[in-house]
């Protein structure tokens, strides 16, 4: 996949609004209140300790893969290069769920399953507690067959924090 392309095809999605990130979180046919582990979501997050926090992304592009009662574990795969990224997807393909490239297509993934894999060594510090108080947008769910298009977006946005360093 092209740079070329997979900005075509987000143009395209977004050709009526102001901005990309408002587009893409106001998706009402893909707005969900909840997480499903192995799906790919957006969605815009405020960190409860986000005054000390290092760096944080504001919206975090991430597979889920493990539910708790009001958090959920999961791959934000904006802390990974543009590079690993396509890696990162290329690996965990293998994890998938079927071949239709969908919205059935889930990755089966846990914690596990990840650090043991090809890819383990890329996602430590892309692993991510979540806390559904402190979502801020409905969650985006992105369907298997545009994963590759939206990891190569530039949507993440990263805040450094001063005091956390």
């Amino acid at each position: 996949m092209t740079e070329e392309s997979s900005t075509d095809w987000f143009i395209a999605k977004a050709r009526s609004a102001a901005g990309y990130r408002r587009n893409i979180l106001n998706n009402e046919e893909r707005a969900k209140t909840t997480v499903f582990t192995g799906r790919m979501y957006f969605f815009h997050y405020s960190p409860k300790y986000k005054t000390t926090l290092p760096i944080y992304d504001r919206f975090p592009l991430v597979f889920p893969i493990e539910r708790s009662g009001n958090s959920f574990l999961g791959i934000n795969i904006h802390y990974l290069s543009l590079g690993a990224r396509k890696y990162f997807l290329d690996e965990v393909n293998a994890y998938r769920n079927n071949n239709k490239y969908d919205e059935t297509t889930k990755l089966r993934l846990s914690y596990k399953i990840i650090k043991n894999s090809r890819v383990g060594s890329l996602i430590p510090n892309c692993i991510k507690r979540y806390l559904y108080t402190h979502v801020r947008s409905p969650f985006i769910e992105i369907i298997s067959s545009e994963w590759d298009k939206v990891a190569d977006l530039p949507i993440e946005l990263f805040i450094t924090n001063k005091r956390g360093i």
